[in-house]
C-alpha cells in the first residue's frame, strides 16, 4: 500500500472508532467520509485532471507520475491539456474533468454563472498577464488603446487584465474592439499585425518577448488572480480520498520545484515547445512558494475583480458576485495537505 493510502485509511479507521466509542461526529468542514469502489481501497476507478503551461506544478505532477503511483492500478488517471482558464471552465462544467487549472478570476466568473466548482488549492501566485504590443508600436500607453484592436481570452485572467487596466485607464470598455482569440492565436495575431495588442499570458507572452521582440505595455501583478486548481462539487462529494491525494501530491510538487528549478523548467520548456531560458523566464515571475490554503488573500483580489464582471455583463447582478465567494473556496483539503 502506499504512503498516502495508509495514512488515509488509518485516519478513516481511527475516525471510526472515535465515533463508536463517544459518539461524536465528523467536524462539519471535513471531507464527507467515501464509500470505496467495489474491489478497491479508494472511492473511484477514475481520476480526470488537466494539465496546463500556466500551472508549472500540474506539469512536474504529470511529468513524475506520483498520482499514478500514489493511486495504483486501481485508479485511472487521465490527463488533459488546458489551452486556457476558460477551457478548463468549460471541461469542469461538461464534466469531462473532476480537477482543473484556472486563474482566481477564471473560477469566480464561472462559479458566478452557476458552474458547481470548489477551489481547492492555489497553486500560484504568477504574474502571468500583462498587456503587450508588437516591435516597432507606436502605443505606450494604455490610453491609446482607445479606438484600437486588442486581443484577449475572455473567461481568463489576461482578459480580465485588460478590463482592470482600461478602467484604470480611464479608457471605456465600446471605445475598444476586442478579439476574442485563444491564447495562442492572440499571439500570432499580435505578431502578423492582425491587432494592435495583445492581452497576452505566459509561457506564450515571454516567447512573444524572445522571439518577435514584443514589448510588456502595462504590468502590474495586482491585477494577476492567483492560480487556482477546482474541482466539481461531485466529484468533491463523491471521492474526497482521490482529491486528497490530488492536493498531498500539488504539496509534493511545490517541494520539488523549489529544489529542483532547473529541472522544473527544463519539464515546462519541453510541454510548451519554448526554449528553457524562456521557461525560466516564466518561472521567475511565478510566486510558486504561495500559501495553498483558498481564503482571505484571494477573497480581496476576487472583490475587487467581482463588479469589474458585473459592468462588463459577464455576470449578471453583485448578488451572484457575493454569492460565489461565500462558496467557492473549500480550504480543508489543502489545510491537511502533506507532501509525503
Amino acid at each position: 500500500m502506499t504512503t498516502t493510502a495508509s495514512r488515509l485509511l488509518a485516519a478513516a479507521v481511527a475516525a471510526l472508532s472515535t465515533v463508536a466509542l463517544a459518539g461524536c461526529s465528523a467536524g462539519e468542514n471535513a471531507p464527507a467520509e467515501p464509500a470505496a469502489a467495489a474491489g478497491s481501497e479508494w472511492s473511484t476507478t477514475s481520476l480526470d485532471i488537466d494539465f496546463a503551461t500556466y500551472n508549472p506544478l500540474s506539469l512536474v505532477i504529470k511529468d513524475q507520475g506520483w498520482l499514478e503511483e500514489e493511486l495504483g492500478d486501481d485508479v485511472t488517471v487521465t490527463w488533459t491539456q488546458s489551452a486556457g482558464s476558460n477551457k478548463a471552465n468549460e471541461a469542469l462544467r461538461a464534466g469531462a474533468i473532476d480537477v482543473g487549472s484556472t486563474a482566481g478570476s477564471a473560477a469566480l466568473l464561472a462559479r458566478s454563472n452557476g458552474s458547481p466548482i470548489k477551489a481547492i488549492e492555489i497553486y500560484s501566485q504568477p504574474e502571468w498577464a500583462a498587456i503587450v504590443v508588437p516591435t516597432g508600436s507606436e502605443i505606450t500607453s494604455v490610453e491609446q488603446l482607445a479606438g484600437k484592436r486588442v486581443a484577449a481570452t475572455k473567461g481568463t485572467d489576461p482578459y480580465f487584465f485588460l478590463l482592470q487596466s482600461l478602467e484604470e485607464a480611464g479608457v471605456p470598455l465600446d471605445q475598444v474592439t476586442i478579439e476574442n482569440l485563444q491564447h495562442a492565436d492572440g499571439k500570432a495575431a499580435l505578431e502578423n499585425g492582425s491587432v494592435d495588442a495583445w492581452a497576452g499570458l505566459d509561457p506564450l507572452m515571454a516567447t512573444s518577448e524572445a522571439d518577435a521582440g514584443s514589448t510588456l505595455l502595462y504590468r502590474n501583478i495586482d491585477f494577476n488572480t492567483y492560480g487556482f486548481l477546482n474541482a466539481t462539487e461531485d466529484f468533491l462529494e463523491q471521492s474526497p480520498d482521490v482529491a486528497q491525494v490530488v492536493v498531498d501530491t500539488y504539496e509534493r510538487a511545490r517541494e520539488w520545484a523549489a529544489d529542483n528549478p532547473e529541472e522544473t523548467a527544463a519539464i515546462l520548456a519541453e510541454v510548451a515547445g519554448i526554449d528553457e531560458s524562456i521557461a525560466t523566464a516564466v518561472l521567475e515571475r511565478t510566486n510558486l512558494a504561495v500559501n495553498p490554503v483558498p481564503g482571505e488573500a484571494q477573497r480581496s483580489v476576487l472583490e475587487v475583480v467581482g463588479p469589474i464582471f458585473v459592468d462588463s455583463g459577464d455576470v449578471a447582478d453583485q448578488a451572484a458576485i457575493d454569492a460565489a465567494l461565500e462558496s467557492l473556496f473549500e480550504p480543508v483539503y489543502a489545510e491537511e495537505a502533506s507532501a509525503g
